[in-house]
């Protein structure tokens, strides 16, 4: 089991000025994800792929990196552990 009782807020914005600083091509080669597919976490007007996200705020937290099949991305998976911490999730917007 996933101890998500670790990850903290600030392990999660962490994770999104990664996301930030390294683009979305580094950051998923480095953290193992990959872009949403359903659900994105919203944060100062931008919007970012919510299970990578919360993945990397998890290794950040833990030092265990996670892989996308670890844990569930949808309503019951980061989704609602992210909307608990706070964070605003919507869903993908299509481009």
């Amino acid at each position: 089991m996933l101890a998500w009782s670790s990850v903290s807020g600030e392990d999660v914005v962490r994770a999104v000025e990664e996301y930030d600083r390294l683009g979305p091509d580094a950051f998923f080669a480095t953290h193992g994800f990959g872009p949403s597919r359903s659900y994105e976490l919203v944060r100062d007007g931008r919007r970012y792929p919510h299970k990578a996200i919360l993945g990397t705020a998890y290794e950040f937290a833990t030092g265990q990196m996670l892989s996308p099949s670890d844990f569930e991305g949808g309503k019951s998976g980061a989704v609602r552990i992210l909307e608990r911490m706070g964070f605003d999730i919507e869903p993908k917007e299509d481009k």
